[in-house]
């Protein structure tokens, strides 16, 4: 099993640990030859979406990985990486978000919370963080709620948090991606 990390800005690094920390490999994408390499899944890291999107523009990766997101390839994004999934980004998942829901760099926080089919007291850090703000049809079902807010969420094999579980001890998100994989 082996998952493509898009590396072009972001918390890509901390993704990478908690995959070799489930045995998982995992690879860089940082230019279109490598993502055409072999993978079984990717993750769309926190960061800054919008730099995010220029660069997957200008590097020629956002219609190949927009494709393969929609044909099917698992895919996990957490916080700026939900924002690239929703409508008016890469469009594949059914959503509407508002992107720095919770404030600026000083409005961060973390908080526990439970998580449909992973359990409860999930460590949930918030960095500038967005939330859901509107579910856009029923393939798309809410996984985690704080706050009267969407923070998680699942639509086929797309999985999407507002926070940052690579940046907590916490594995039961990762081992929930990569049983996403193997199913």
């Amino acid at each position: 099993m082996k998952v493509a990390v898009l590396a072009l800005q972001g918390a890509f690094i901390e993704h990478e640990q908690m995959l070799k920390r489930l045995g998982v490999e995992s690879f860089e994408v940082r230019k279109l030859s490598d993502w055409q390499k072999p993978k079984d899944g990717l993750i769309l890291p926190g960061g800054e979406s919008t730099v995010q999107m220029r660069l997957m523009a200008s590097l020629q990766l956002f219609d190949p990985i927009r494709q393969a997101i929609n044909e099917g390839l698992p895919v996990f994004g957490t916080c700026a990486g939900m924002i690239l999934l929703s409508e008016g980004r890469l469009g594949t998942m059914d959503v509407r978000v508002r992107r720095n829901a919770y404030g600026r760099q000083l409005g961060s926080f973390h908080a526990y919370g439970q998580v449909e089919g992973i359990g409860d007291d999930v460590p949930m850090t918030f960095i500038r963080a967005p939330y859901i703000d509107e579910v856009l049809s029923p393939r798309c079902r809410p996984l985690a709620v704080l706050d009267h807010h969407i923070v998680a969420a699942q639509q086929g094999r797309q999985l999407a948090t507002s926070f940052h579980p690579e940046l907590d001890c916490d594995l039961r998100l990762h081992q929930y991606f990569v049983q996403m994989l193997a199913s």
